[in-house]
């Protein structure tokens, strides 16, 4: 792969006016951050009930502070290549921070209500519940799509499809951002025993431009398989950064676990017996002697712990650069850390599991979550699928116009529901549920 083709800035619907301050990087950052989807993320859970009286993460403040991340890597690795290929390389790379912190800033953008619980409940319909008899109705390559809905293949949607009444090609990001954003490059229906894709059925043609457009090799002749964009590793290593320590530090902030186990679990990033990081448990000494606040104090560590991790994983960038540039590198950034902060951030994640995802105040959220995406669904599939009853005629007329299609297909007519759901907040979907069954 090359970076000129990499950094496409083609995009499907370009602005007739061009006499813009920006470029075309930072048209989409803008984009992103001046849309709808993007500020319905401030009333979509990260882990935490919201709202609440402590201020904890929501999917919006999340991916600001991924994007964040996400940037600082980026301006790393683009010291490195303007070290590597000479100062004139500048003008190529010169804002991969931008493309970066444009795709962590959509990340999040698919997932519906409720988070993975949402995601899950959206597929049991299909794979368990009511749905299960349209299986022989739907081919078998969009079937695979919804036994297993997907926020990262719904981000991709939300951002190129275009929905009734407005733009062609959706959000029009450049190739480059787009494709920054594909983490599982190839669709559900061919992604074998991996968890994860990127791609609905839908989207496949869309998908295969923007990855052809960037000048990514497909790897596999007969499905539309692809290496990964290189800038992808590391919105993805920003997000795994972020997710895991954040979490961690608003489980604090909540009371579940103790000021000592954060303590703990961020301390372990550091060596006291490497000389070059003597200055971190200096630091730390002071902060603890002069900060009484224990949010303060989390702060610090784990402002510390983060700048440390961009630092590491910058590295593993820069070490596998060859590999990555080829299409060749394997699994994440993060999987690639040294043994002394791998080793800390498997303590944090064992450690997590137990005391922070499976804490009661989260589950009864994971579980409203399946009851009221379950019930959701089940009503307006219903409504979609049988749609002469007076009730059901009612309950389409719900559905906004732009989510609406003129296709009679069974599939597009389920996707109609997918789209409406996936893009309600959980506020939103609590109280259409509420609603429905006239509860005050």
């Amino acid at each position: 792969m090359n970076w000129e083709s990499l950094l496409s800035a083609k995009r499907e619907a370009r602005a007739q006016s061009v006499a813009d301050i920006r470029n075309e990087f930072q048209r989409d950052y803008d984009r992103i951050i001046f849309s709808n989807i993007f500020h319905r993320l401030q009333n979509k859970t990260q882990v935490f009930a919201l709202p609440g009286a402590k201020l904890v993460h929501n999917r919006l403040t999340h991916s600001l502070e991924v994007a964040s991340v996400g940037r600082s890597i980026a301006r790393k690795v683009s010291k490195f290549l303007i070290d590597k290929y000479g100062p004139d390389f500048h003008d190529v790379i010169y804002d991969i921070d931008t493309i970066v912190s444009t795709a962590c800033l959509a990340h999040d953008l698919g997932n519906p209500p409720f988070g993975h619980s949402g995601e899950e409940t959206m597929s049991s319909y299909f794979k368990f519940g009511e749905g299960k008899i349209l299986e022989s109705q739907i081919p078998e390559n969009q079937w695979s799509d919804l036994i297993s809905f997907e926020g990262n293949a719904n981000a991709f949607r939300q951002l190129t499809h275009q929905f009734a009444g407005r733009r062609e090609g959706g959000l029009s990001l450049t190739y480059a951002s787009l494709a920054t954003l594909i983490k599982y490059p190839y669709p559900s229906f061919d992604k074998g025993d991996r968890k994860k894709y990127n791609v609905f059925n839908s989207e496949i043609e869309q998908f295969e431009k923007v990855m052809e457009g960037c000048g990514i090799p497909r790897i596999d002749s007969q499905r539309p398989i692809y290496a990964r964009h290189p800038l992808s590793y590391m919105m993805e290593a920003a997000d795994d950064i972020c997710y895991l320590i954040l979490d961690m530090e608003d489980a604090h902030k909540r009371g579940i676990i103790q000021t000592v186990d954060i303590d703990k679990h961020f301390t372990a990033f550091f060596d006291e017996s490497r000389p070059e990081e003597t200055w971190f448990f200096e630091r730390r000494e002071h902060i603890f002697k002069t900060v009484t606040d224990s949010n303060e104090r989390m702060a610090f560590l784990r402002a510390t712990v983060i700048n440390k991790l961009v630092d590491c994983v910058s590295k593993v960038f820069i070490e596998n650069y060859d590999d990555i540039m080829a299409g060749t590198f394997k699994n994440s950034l993060i999987s690639h850390l040294p043994k002394l902060e791998q080793d800390a951030l498997e303590e944090c994640r064992s450690f997590s599991v137990p005391n922070i995802y499976k804490h009661p105040s989260v589950v009864k959220i994971e579980v409203t979550g399946y009851n009221i995406i379950g019930n959701l669904m089940n009503e307006f599939m219903d409504a979609i699928l049988h749609p002469d009853s007076g009730y059901h005629k009612r309950l389409v007329s719900i559905i906004p116009d732009q989510f609406k299609t003129e296709k009679d297909d069974l599939y597009s007519k389920i996707q109609v529901v997918l789209d409406y759901i996936s893009n309600m907040t959980d506020l939103y979907a609590v109280q259409l549920y509420k609603d429905l069954r006239g509860i005050e």
